[in-house]
């Protein structure tokens, strides 16, 4: 099965994506995961990243659609994928339509003031990657998996997440429509705890 996950930024993508990676046995592919290695290695493409990601705007579609073009080549993603994030622009969607079939497109729906306060909180671990929220860490600042010190994300920033919304807005949300059109579409409230937000997701899969 390959799935889909949209929402605009903040919405629990990654969460959710990872949670029915888990559920389903099959790898998520996070393109921001990716670039984000990449940036954290200083790799030229990570420097070419940067200045977009860092701005709040979209890294150009033929760096994301060649770097999903080769993981899906690998045997892991042979029984099925969930894309966390991608596509996010009608040409990815385009694109990725000529390299795989899409079964189910789950579309995070919240509202952007939610958001916003939302990632004001998210903490990350620059060291194993673990991501949490202010709320869950009772005033805690170091990883709970390796002991690094939390770090707030230069994108996670109230200004970077209001920039990205409106990227979201102007060049993501049109796919709802796309997939729509497919009969792919099943929209999630996103809103609420993380376990409901599981349930209503494992709700549209079935």
């Amino acid at each position: 099965m390959n799935v889909i996950f949209l929402g605009p930024p903040g919405s629990g993508k990654g969460t959710q994506a990872h949670k029915t990676s888990q559920d389903l046995g099959i790898p998520r592919l996070s393109t921001g995961d990716m670039l984000r290695e990449h940036m954290k290695n200083d790799t030229p493409l990570g420097r070419e990243a940067r200045a977009f990601v860092e701005a709040g705007q979209l890294v150009p579609d033929g760096v994301v659609i060649g770097m999903i073009r080769e993981r899906l080549a690998e045997p892991d993603c042979a029984q099925g994928v969930i894309f966390d994030g991608f596509p996010r622009t009608d040409a990815q969607a385009e694109a990725l339509a000529k390299i795989v079939r899409i079964d189910r497109v789950l579309n995070l729906t919240i509202e952007d003031e939610a958001i916003v306060n939302r990632m004001k909180g998210r903490r990350v671990c620059p060291a194993c990657g673990f991501t949490s929220h202010t709320s869950w860490l009772d005033g805690k600042e170091d990883c709970p998996k390796c002991g690094e010190n939390l770090t707030i994300r230069k994108d996670d920033a109230p200004e970077t997440v209001l920039e990205r919304l409106k990227v979201y807005h102007a060049q993501t949300k049109p796919l709802i429509a796309y997939y729509q059109a497919q009969g792919l579409l099943e929209s999630v409230d996103s809103g609420g705890d993380v376990a409901d937000v599981e349930e209503r997701v494992r709700k549209a899969l079935r």
